[in-house]
């Protein structure tokens, strides 16, 4: 199951992103362009785990 493999990966980067977009933006001086790249990456990350999953099923 390398697939189930590299989907369980993709989902831990996707929390892993969600952590840091929060700890960035505890910050009183938080850096809104790298919180909005940083949501992309997230987004895409849940798009490649959700295309993953559906050619699993």
């Amino acid at each position: 199951m390398a697939l189930q493999g590299h989907i369980e990966e993709l989902s831990e980067k996707h929390k892993k992103l969600e952590e840091l977009i929060e700890d960035e933006m505890t910050h009183p001086d938080w850096n809104e362009y790298r919180v909005a790249a940083l949501k992309k990456q997230k987004l895409r990350l849940k798009d490649e785990i959700e295309k993953l999953r559906s050619d699993v099923h």
